[in-house]
């Protein structure tokens, strides 16, 4: 069975090359949402195996919403991707409590196994 993803992006295209990227590679990706407070709902409905989250949204920001996705469920798994390269955003997500960043534009074979090592 392969593992269950959700995609967050504000950006459609983004979104889409994604969840090619993830396809390609035998993951299902189960949901998507274009911000923090969408991802967060969108998470409670469908409780994907791991979620791609990306940092500068509209409504909510990535951290943020990281942050309340493990509030409502501790063990969630959750891969930051995002432009933003910018070393304290990084350490804030890490923080908040993701598994693993990948710096768009993003690799690959970056993105499976990072995806791969927070399923584990």
């Amino acid at each position: 069975m392969s593992a269950r993803v959700m995609v967050v992006d504000d950006a459609l295209f983004m979104r889409a090359m994604i969840r090619e990227a993830l396809a390609n590679s035998g993951f299902q990706v189960v949901a998507e949402a274009s911000n923090g407070e969408e991802a967060v709902a969108r998470y409670q409905e469908v409780r994907p195996d791991v979620v791609t989250m990306d940092i500068t949204m509209p409504q909510m920001d990535g951290v943020q919403a990281v942050r309340e996705i493990l509030r409502q469920d501790p063990s969630a798994r959750i891969v930051m991707v995002s432009a933003m390269g910018q070393q304290a955003l990084v350490v804030e997500a890490i923080q908040a409590g993701a598994r693993d960043f990948v710096v768009k534009p993003f690799d690959q074979t970056r993105l499976v196994e990072a995806i791969r090592r927070a399923l584990r």
